[in-house]
Formats: structure tokens, C-alpha cells, sequence
């Protein structure tokens, strides 16, 4: 059976509402697809494609959206589909027709993120062609004045000199938080961090040479309370010592701009996460996931 894709209309809001009405029963979440279908319709464009599926009564059943990141990078997001009609090809469908739109984009990689306890997900994007790339999880430092027990500076150039040495970077494979798209992954690059130090913030920690780095890429509103709320687009630092006096000037920072909480994204791994709750950072109860498709090959 073909599966009718098309680019997503306002009158589809109704079915999209339905169907993401309860997507995670066993979990006290709340979709957030309800709230921003509209804006997402409404700012599709050539950098932007929100996709649905049609079933054969013309019922839309599925949704997801695709994002170009940079001239080669593209961000899949908000695949949901109507529990009724799982299995049916129509996820497939949308990540092709999204992975064809990407690359006659001039995007060579497509990347997208699932919670790690969403085994749903997590399937139909193995199924779809896209492979396990890192793990990472949200530390929560609370913003406050702090006094760092290192020297901190805005140097961008040191921080982009310790994360191409870092661990961080390769467990991480070079990712982290977009400057430009909540949610969205794409790689760090030596002009984003001195455009960041420019316009926003970005952390060098030195003590017989720079041994961490972090920079903030936006404010925006905590889905939690009516606070607003700072993202690091990611931690990275060499000991203990160095991430508390990181998370200090993370604090501060946070502090200094009025926010209410804040978002860092760190590396997944055993040190990374052991060493932020050693320094009382905050951390999230569960790692999410990112996996890549390789767009270059046979379409």
C-alpha cells in the first residue's frame, strides 16, 4: 500500500492534536506537538519542511518536521504517529520524503534525538537508517553569584583549542546545542564560538592551560515554571576542580542575566556525569540519544 506525504496544512491540527493526545501513557509528560503546530506550519520555508502522513480515508496519522542546520546538516524532529497505524510504512514514508527534501538541499547528513527510554522511537529510527552517535545528558546548576576557584575568561579561542582535545568532544562526536534551534544538535565550530563570545557568552577555565569550556546559545522559557531559563550549549572539563569552578561561572552567568534555571548539555559518560553531581550541578534523571543518517549514499 503507498502512503500519501504531503507538507503539513492548519486544517490538520485537529488530527495532529488526537493522536499526540497521550504518546507516552506510562510517563507524566505532555506533548508539546499541540502547541507549536501552528508556528510550525506557518514558518516552513526553504530552510524548514513539516511533513504528514495520510492515511487511506485522507485522516492524517503521522507528523514530522526537518531542519537545515548549516549548508550540510539537516535536524529531523517531531516524529509522532497515530498508535493505530503503526506499522503501516508511514514513519518510513515521512523520513524518506524529509531525507530527499535535505539533500536536494545540499545537506550530507541528517541527524534527529530520542529520549533513551523511548524504545518506540528509538526502533523506527534505526528502521528509518539513521545509527547510534552519542549520549548526553541536562545538568541544572542553580543560577546564583558564585566566585569560581579558577580564572574563567571569555576566550574563545582557548575554548575551541581544550574541546578539540577533549573527551568531551569525541563522546559527543563533535556535537552541540545549535545556536539558532532549540533541541537541535549540530557541530561546534571555531566561527559559532566566537560569534557566541560576541553575542552571547563563552567560558574558557585556565589553571596551567585551559582545562574546560562551555558557552551559552539562548534564553528562552522553562517548560517546567513561568521562569525564564539560560542553555549551554555544552560542558566539557578536564577534573573535578575544573568543573566546579565551570559550573560556578555558569551559575553566575545565569544569575547575571535574570534567568531562573539553566541547561547545560554534557557528555554521557561515567566522569562527566559522576563529576557535575560531585560539584552539585543538577542532573537530569535520564541520558538522551542521537543518531545520524548518512545522506550521501544510493537515494
Amino acid at each position: 500500500m503507498s502512503v500519501r506525504v504531503r507538507q503539513a496544512r492548519h486544517d490538520d491540527a485537529a488530527d495532529v492534536a488526537a493522536f499526540t493526545a497521550d504518546v507516552w501513557p506510562d510517563r507524566e509528560m505532555v506533548d508539546y506537538i499541540p502547541d507549536v503546530f501552528d508556528r510550525w506550519v506557518d514558518s516552513d520555508g526553504p530552510a524548514q519542511r513539516t511533513v504528514v502522513a495520510e492515511a487511506a480515508d485522507g485522516s492524517v496519522v503521522g507528523l514530522c518536521q526537518g531542519i537545515l542546520l548549516s549548508d550540510h546538516e539537516a535536524w529531523l524532529q517531531g516524529m509522532r504517529m497515530d498508535p493505530d497505524h503503526r506499522g503501516g510504512g508511514h514513519g518510513l514514508a515521512m523520513v524518506e520524503d524529509l531525507f530527499d527534501w535535505a539533500r536536494d538541499n545540499g545537506a550530507t547528513v541528517a541527524r534527529n534525538m530520542v529520549f533513551s527510554w523511548n524504545d518506540a522511537g528509538l526502533g523506527q529510527s534505526v528502521a528509518a537508517g539513521f545509527e547510534p552517535t552519542c549520549e548526553f545528558r541536562w545538568a541544572h546548576p542553580e543560577p546564583r553569584d558564585a566566585d569560581p576557584s579558577m580564572t574563567v575568561e571569555s576566550d574563545p579561542a582557548a575554548a575551541w583549542s581544550y574541546w578539540t582535545r577533549s573527551d568531551a568532544r569525541t563522546a559527543l562526536s563533535g556535537l552541540a546545542l545549535d545556536a539558532e534551534r532549540s533541541w537541535a544538535l549540530s557541530e561546534l565550530t571555531p566561527a559559532s564560538l566566537d560569534r557566541l563570545a560576541d553575542e552571547r557568552a563563552v567560558f574558557a577555565v585556565k589553571g596551567n592551560g585551559t582545562r574546560g569550556m562551555a558557552c551559552r546559545v539562548r534564553t528562552t522559557q522553562d517548560s517546567t515554571s513561568d521562569e525564564p531559563l539560560a542553555e549551554y550549549a555544552v560542558g566539557a572539563w578536564a577534573d573535578a576542580d575544573a568543573a566546579a569552578a565551570l559550573f560556578d561561572a555558569i551559575r553566575t552567568d545565569a544569575a547575571a542575566i535574570g534567568v531562573g534555571a539553566t541547561r547545560v548539555l554534557i557528555p554521557e559518560t561515567p566522569r562527566h556525569v559522576a563529576e557535575a553531581a560531585f560539584v552539585r550541578a543538577g542532573i537530569s534523571e535520564w541520558p538522551d540519544f542521537v543518531l545520524t543518517a548518512d545522506l550521501t549514499g544510493v537515494e
